[in-house]
């Protein structure tokens, strides 16, 4: 029995960092999907970059249903590439707000902090 976990040990991980991968950038697009809902950062959002965040992040979670058994490298991919929009965009907000965003549950975000609204961290919601 041993020996079998052990032939099977390195495939685990495979999948345990495939379903982390997609588990965080699943959990990034709903973050960010939630943070530009929120009354207090959507009046601060040009209504067009609203657009364009949005249009992305259904367009990652449309890619994600399609390709659930993608490898690690896409998801990180994915993520990156919706970081690199929605970063951009909300940056360009704090600094637009003096650098004083809240960020719900009365959470302030001094000098834009971190501009992911989630970090892609895995953590969830």
């Amino acid at each position: 029995m041993v020996q079998e976990a052990e032939r099977y040990k390195a495939e685990d991980e495979e999948v345990k960092k495939k379903v982390d991968a997609k588990n965080s950038l699943e959990n990034y697009a709903y973050n960010i999907r939630n943070a530009i809902k929120d009354e207090k950062i959507a009046g601060k959002l040009d209504p067009a970059d609203k657009q364009k965040m949005e249009k992305a992040i259904d367009e990652a979670i449309e890619w994600l249903d399609r390709n659930q058994l993608a490898e690690v490298e896409e998801f990180k991919d994915k993520q990156k590439e919706l970081e690199g929009l929605c970063n951009t965009i909300i940056t360009k907000m704090y600094q637009g707000a003096g650098g004083d965003v809240p960020m719900g549950g009365g959470a302030r975000m001094p000098g834009g902090g971190n501009a992911s609204c989630g970090g892609g961290s895995g953590a969830g919601p």
